[in-house]
């Protein structure tokens, strides 16, 4: 892809927005409009607004398991859904299959509101509209962290002292919590570390894996001592989860997605003595590195490929309201606007520190999807004491290397 994340959203957080540009109204497009997406708030705001654009025939999806459905929906002709929401490290199998189109001509005939840098490309050709970014970073309250007799962390290392310290004074007995349900999430908080410890997912210039080694170990035993901080049940927790676990008061520090940000601060599902001394920071650092064990995320949207071209342009239509400088006005501090006209609130600080810090962005090479679902799969069977470090990250290298092979990644 030829859009940097990092300058996306360091010109989206760190500059001053511009005045909003213009929206125009939907038209007379008419089609079917289906959007299958993630379920948090920015995402509903977004199809909420994009519904006023699309008439009767409208329908949305909000569900944690889209990237599970993704493929097989989009892969129906005609596609299931006309709309998928995707972020940098969804939009890889549907790449691969060949199941979003190009979104150039759209662009030409209704995209003057977009800027520039909104615009994902791959080999020359539009293929998403990106328009928040996202990444996981530190929540930690405040309170706690003084009646135990400890600054706030900025490392890993002091993430776990401070756990500790919370434990022995008696305060809480699961001070910290992560997305670290097995699968995906937990897939996603070793690529965090790792790159924390200044690792690579793959050999310089190939597909061939590359976290089998010194720094995966590394990646993997920190992780493990996060986890004996955490509930017994900590495999099972996903992002609705650790919201909850947050909002219940049940723990005292936590490394969440920016787009969560929004509902720990509101007034809603807590109590204000929570929301009161919680605070938002980059995500730690780990293992004596300069850059926070983190990366950027993009979310955004693409078109279905087996899908008319009445459809696809009602939706093109349908999402641009969707994500227009109105919605982003009315919704400012449900997520990180990419989109003109944005001023980044309180619940945006987190992600602002952890793009100022360097954190790099997710990688979007089209095998990348194939290692994360290795890793999702592997990886359990250490933290459940099946597997020793060294051998679950060598069968998930052995599994990612057999699927990329019978993908054509691999010879």
């Amino acid at each position: 892809m030829t859009v940097s994340l990092t300058r996306l959203a360091v010109a989206a957080l760190l500059a001053v927005a511009g005045p909003a540009a213009a929206q125009d109204a939907c038209g007379d497009v008419q089609g079917r409009v289906a959007v299958l997406a993630n379920d948090f708030g920015a995402l509903h705001a977004v199809t909420d607004a994009a519904k006023a654009c699309a008439g009767d025939d409208f329908t949305a999806n909000h569900t944690l398991d889209h990237r599970n459905l993704q493929v097989a929906a989009l892969t129906a002709n005609p596609a299931q859904y006309t709309v998928a929401l995707i972020a940098n490290g969804s939009i890889s199998p549907l790449l691969n299959a060949g199941l979003i189109r190009p979104l150039d001509d759209l662009v030409a005939e209704h995209g003057q509101s977009l800027q520039k840098g909104q615009l994902i490309r791959l080999n020359g050709k539009v293929m998403a509209v990106a328009f928040m970014a996202n990444a996981q970073h530190l929540f930690y309250r405040k309170d706690l962290l003084e009646q135990a007799g400890v600054e706030p962390p900025k490392t890993y290392e002091e993430v776990v002292a401070a756990g500790k310290a919370i434990r022995d004074a008696g305060l809480m007995e699961y001070p910290f919590a992560f997305n670290s349900k097995a699968g995906w999430d937990l897939a996603e908080e070793f690529i965090n570390m790792y790159f924390g410890y200044g690792g690579q997912l793959f050999a310089p210039g190939s597909a061939e894996p590359a976290v089998a080694n010194a720094q995966g170990v590394d990646a993997l035993e920190m992780m493990k001592s996060l986890t004996e901080l955490s509930n017994p049940d900590y495999l099972t927790f996903d992002a609705n989860a650790t919201t909850s676990l947050w909002e219940s008061g049940q723990v005292a520090m936590a490394v969440m997605w920016g787009s969560r940000g929004t509902t720990i601060l509101d007034d809603e599902g807590s109590t204000p003595e929570i929301v009161q001394n919680t605070a938002l920071a980059a995500a730690p650092t780990v293992g004596g590195g300069s850059i926070p064990a983190s990366t950027l995320w993009w979310d955004g949207f693409s078109i279905a490929q087996n899908t008319s071209d009445e459809d696809a342009e009602a939706s093109f239509v349908a999402m641009l309201e969707g994500i227009s400088p109105k919605t982003v006005a009315a919704n400012q501090d449900l997520a990180i606007w990419l989109v003109e006209g944005y001023q980044p609130g309180p619940a945006a600080k987190g992600v602002t520190e952890t793009v100022a810090g360097g954190a790099v962005s997710y990688p979007t090479v089209p095998y990348v999807g194939l290692l994360h679902t290795a890793l999702g799969e592997e990886l359990p069977a250490f933290f459940q004491g099946r597997k020793s470090a060294e051998q679950a990250l060598a069968d998930a290298e052995a599994a990612y290397r057999a699927a990329a092979k019978g993908q054509g990644f691999l010879n």
